[in-house]
Formats: structure tokens, C-alpha cells, sequence
């Protein structure tokens, strides 16, 4: 997958930009604040749907301006495409090859990105909801039918929960209402966890050989998926979920909210055997959370038949001369968008260069 070229108008500091990209290594390259992350921010919004900065869609609008208007160009295995996004006011304006679309999940799934940015090196320390964001997003880019699944599940457990916030303070439930968004939940908490132990498996394979090769074959990770339930050979997955959600029912009730369930879940690392989340030193760390995002690419590849486009957010920064090398020569072949300073570009052998001032690329 490629891009071909990005437009935007009105977003973040950029009042208007048209940037042509290489099918090869792409550096952004200018000092602080001037411009870089916005546009990997742009382009990732293709991707996932929404700011990986957790900025809503005010906040991205130009200071003094009324909206803004986001659009690109890329090529997939299977042709060329364009998407574009525009807000101004209430309004949401949503294209898709030059056709209006409704919703954000009918665009998600036409081009797929992996990110790299600085906050993802407390993906291995963080707590289970930064890694259950990580699996949701990979998943959601292979099968973006995954995003429905886990919209309806958070659906039913927000009502769920409102059932137990009441029962806790001792007024008037239904208990066949409190039931019917127990199903619901166990319907779509057995297939969110099919899916996430299935991504699982396909990224634990990749993500050990990098492991190894960073380490001389010194290291060697393995990745679970911690839940709530212990899947047997043939189990029916609702079926369990069904009776965790019945059986843990009178702890739930004296909590007044739900306390399992895949919202809970957590995606296991351990290096050589031990947690890595409390054993891991900050160079494994690095290690690791490399290796997470190069398998991510991996398994899109194998899955989708096509590499995704690298998106690396001033990372460099953030890695010794080993793993810089490493990330870099473990990108070859695959369009890479990257932003720098000049302090930190000495590593990378781009094909084209943008220079970034002022929200103006040149």
C-alpha cells in the first residue's frame, strides 16, 4: 500500500498543503513544532478513523478558522483509491473514491498504517488498556468488522453497567433486562476474544524474530492473552462467557459495575520466561515495542497481501544506534514516512525529503 499524495486545508497549523510522496523512504525533516506530526497525524486518521493524539475533531481545526478538509491518494494491491474528510461545524463530511459514505467504519479498511510514536514505548510498562488499544486497532485495520463487534459489546455493557450502578444502591433492577445484556455481551465477548487470540498468534511469531535478532538470540519473548476465561479443545466461547457473567453476578452487583469481560483482558509479554511488564529493562523495552510494530506490519501483510505504510513519528529520538539501524533496515522495500530534526536524520537514507516550517512543506 501507497500514498500517493496528501491534501489539507485548515488542519492543525497547516492552512494549506498539497504533499507529494515517494513510494520509498520519506523524511520530514524540521525542528520542533513546525508541522511534522500533523501530517502523520492526517494520514493515520485514514487509517484508524480518528487522531491518535486524543484530540477531537475541534481541536484540529486551525486557530481562527471555521473547519477543516483532509484528503488523499494511495494505491492498494487492488488499484488506486482517494479518501477524504472534512468538519466544519456539526457537520462531518466523509469520501470515499469521490462518494459520500456515513459512517467511519466504511472508511476504515481502505488503507492501512502502522504507527510508531514515542508514547507507544509504555506499551510493555503501561497499563492493559494501552495494550488492548493496540490489539483493537491492528485487529480493527485487518477486519474492520472487528469495529462493529466492539462497539455493540461496549453498547451493552455501558447498559449493563447502569442495571449494577442502580442495583448497588439498592434501587429497583429487572432482572430479565439485566440478563439480555448479560447474552449480548457473552455473544460479543466470544467473538472479540476469538479474535484477539487468533492476532495474537500470528504476531507472536513475528515479533519473536526480531526479539531474537536484536539480541543475538539471547532474548526470546512470548505473548498471551490474559482473560477471564480458560478456552478448552471445542469450548463454546459464549457458553463460557454466559457463566462468568451469571456466576460472578453477586460480586458485580456489590461493585455496581461490570468486572469482566474482555474490557478487562490483557495482552501477556514475558522475556525469557519472566513478566516483562515488571522485569523488562528500558532497553528490552524498546526492544519490544519494535518488535510489536514491525510484526504488526507483518501480519497486515499476511493477512491483507500487502505491507501497510510505515508512519514513524520522530522515534529515532528514542532508540540507540542499534535499533535505529535495525528499524530502518527492517523497512526496506515498504513506503516509510518519517519525521526528524537534523540532529537525529543521520541514519536515515531517504528517498525524498520534505522540508517542514511553519505548517509549510517544501
Amino acid at each position: 500500500m501507497i500514498i500517493n499524495r496528501l491534501k489539507a486545508e485548515n488542519f492543525r497549523n497547516i492552512k494549506k498543503a498539497e504533499i507529494e510522496f515517494s513510494p520509498g523512504v520519506n523524511l520530514l525533516l524540521g525542528k520542533n513544532a513546525q508541522g511534522k506530526t500533523n501530517v502523520i497525524e492526517c494520514i493515520y486518521m485514514f487509517s484508524r478513523g480518528r487522531s491518535f493524539r486524543h484530540a477531537d475533531d475541534k481541536s484540529l481545526v486551525r486557530f481562527g478558522e471555521e473547519g477543516f478538509r483532509i484528503g488523499m491518494e494511495y494505491e492498494s494491491a487492488s488499484g488506486g483509491g482517494s479518501l477524504e474528510y472534512a468538519m466544519f461545524g456539526k457537520e462531518r463530511r466523509r469520501m470515499k473514491n469521490g462518494y459520500k459514505i456515513e459512517r467511519i467504519s466504511e472508511m476504515i479498511g481502505s488503507f492501512s498504517a502502522v504507527l510508531f510514536y514515542p508514547d507507544d514505548l509504555s506499551l510493555v510498562k503501561g497499563g492493559p488498556e494501552e495494550r488492548r488499544a493496540f490489539l483493537n486497532i491492528a485487529i480493527s485495520q485487518c477486519y474492520p468488522s472487528y469495529i462493529g463487534i466492539y462497539a455493540d459489546y461496549k453498547r451493552a455493557l455501558e447498559n449493563r453497567n447502569c442495571i449494577l450502578k442502580n442495583a448497588a444502591k439498592g434501587f429497583y433492577f429487572d432482572e430479565r433486562e439485566l440478563i439480555a445484556w448479560s447474552e449480548l455481551m457473552a455473544t460479543y465477548a466470544a467473538d472479540i476474544y476469538k479474535e484477539r487470540k487468533e492476532y495474537i498468534k500470528k504476531l507472536e511469531v513475528y515479533a519473536k524474530r526480531v526479539v531474537n535478532d536484536i539480541s543475538a538470540e539471547k532474548e526470546d519473548i512470548m505473548i498471551g492473552y490474559s482473560s477471564d476465561i480458560e478456552e478448552g479443545d471445542g469450548a463454546d466461547l459464549k457458553e463460557l462467557y454466559r457463566k462468568v457473567f451469571t456466576e460472578r453476578l453477586m460480586e458485580e452487583r456489590k461493585a455496581g459495575v461490570t468486572l469482566f469481560g474482555p474490557h478487562r483482558d490483557d495482552m501477556e509479554i514475558t522475556v525469557n520466561g519472566k513478566s516483562a511488564r515488571s522485569y523488562a529493562s528500558q532497553g528490552q523495552q524498546r526492544s519490544i515495542v519494535l518488535a510489536l510494530k514491525l510484526a504488526e506490519g507483518e501480519v497486515c501483510r499476511e493477512i491483507m497481501g500487502e505491507y501497510p505504510v510505515f508512519l514513524l513519528d520522530d522515534v529515532l529520538s528514542e532508540l540507540d544506534e542499534q535499533r535505529q539501524r535495525y528499524i530502518m533496515s527492517g523497512l526496506e522495500g515498504r513506503q516509510i514516512i518519517i519525521s526528524a530534526c537534523s540532529d537525529d536524520a543521520d541514519m536515515i537514507k531517504p528517498d525524498k525529503v520534505i522540508e517542514v516550517s511553519g505548517g509549510e512543506y517544501r
